[in-house]
């Protein structure tokens, strides 16, 4: 089997059949990583709902809704993991502040921001721009924060989960 391979055409060759898998299912690729660990490849694939959690089911879709169209494109034994991104994910492109404007998040900056004090901090997520940054809601005010001045922002863990109805809080 061939295992030297172009992996920026094989990644363009199968994302959009998995951003199109994805899309069947109401799901969002966040994430599609081609990595090699220990002489075996993998395909991570991390999806996002943005009407519930991501569940086991949500990734047993994805996984069988794949497997066949991918065993066509891929030409040498690959290992498929899908999964959730994670609460403590940190965001790692510019998809992602735009998927979650109007959530809480914690941004850590490299350098200060006028008005903004702390290094680390929880805001709202107002707006991203690819020429000016964020806008974020911190205590009742806004601010716009360059790119280049932020280490990381990931979602606010503090997520409350949704209780079913009829459930006690006894």
């Amino acid at each position: 089997m061939k295992e030297h391979f172009n992996k920026r055409e094989l990644m363009e060759v199968i994302t959009p059949v998995i951003e199109n898998t994805a899309m069947r299912y109401g799901l969002i690729p966040l994430e599609i990583l081609f990595e090699k660990e220990n002489n075996r490849n993998f395909l991570r694939i991390f999806i996002y709902s943005p009407d519930h959690n991501v569940s086991h089911l949500d990734c047993e879709n994805m996984s069988r809704g794949l497997g066949d169209m991918l065993d066509e494109l891929i030409p040498f034994k690959y290992f498929l993991e899908v999964s959730s991104p994670g609460l403590d994910r940190k965001f790692k492109s510019e998809k992602e502040y735009i998927i979650f404007k109007n959530h809480d998040v914690v941004i850590k900056l490299k350098n200060g921001v006028e008005g903004i004090a702390d290094k680390t901090f929880e805001a709202k997520l107002l707006d991203y721009n690819e020429s000016f940054g964020i806008k974020i809601e911190y205590k009742n005010s806004e601010y716009i924060i360059p790119m280049e001045k932020i280490h990381y922002t990931k979602l606010n863990d503090k997520i409350q989960i949704n209780k079913n109805k009829g459930d006690n809080d006894d």
